[in-house]
């Protein structure tokens, strides 16, 4: 099915990669975000879980092995074209997650990718709604690291 003028919405999957009091960012390198700067994910492909996916997709974008902790957000987006037509529609599930192993290196659909400090995200044309989910993400990190849970994993 072509992503363009759908029949149905695609599922996606984001991940928000922090080290430290940086994020990971990606320049998407095709549409329909091209040339803006996001957090690094894509599609779920057939008999792939949410986990797979997001690891998967960090992995071809920027080089990192990651492991997901807690879903962030879930999301809908729907583009519209000129006339008004549905050009594009996604449902995006964001995903907390750590580091495993590796240092950011541009892959397929990415033009560009870095850590970048979080009090400089206004500085990156980004998607719509990427800050606002990310700094949601920041909370919630936050939480986890204070939690008992958290400390007794580490």
């Amino acid at each position: 099915m072509n992503r363009r003028y759908p029949e149905r919405p695609f599922t996606g999957v984001g991940a928000i990669v922090f080290r430290g009091t940086e994020v990971l960012l990606v320049k998407r390198g095709s549409p329909p975000a091209a040339g803006k700067w996001s957090i690094p994910g894509g599609l779920v492909e057939v008999g792939e879980s949410l986990d797979e996916a997001v690891c998967r997709e960090v992995l071809e974008e920027a080089g990192i092995e990651v492991r997901t902790i807690d879903l962030v957000a879930a999301l809908d987006r729907v583009i519209l074209d000129r006339q008004g037509r549905i050009e594009y529609h996604y449902i995006l599930l964001d995903f907390l997650c750590e580091i495993v192993s590796g240092e950011p290196v541009a892959g397929t659909d990415a033009d560009d990718c870095r850590f970048v400090p979080v009090g400089d995200l206004g500085r990156y044309d980004m998607t719509r709604g990427t800050e606002q989910v990310i700094r949601s993400a920041l909370e919630r990190a936050s939480a986890h690291r204070s939690s008992p849970l958290y400390s007794a994993g580490q």
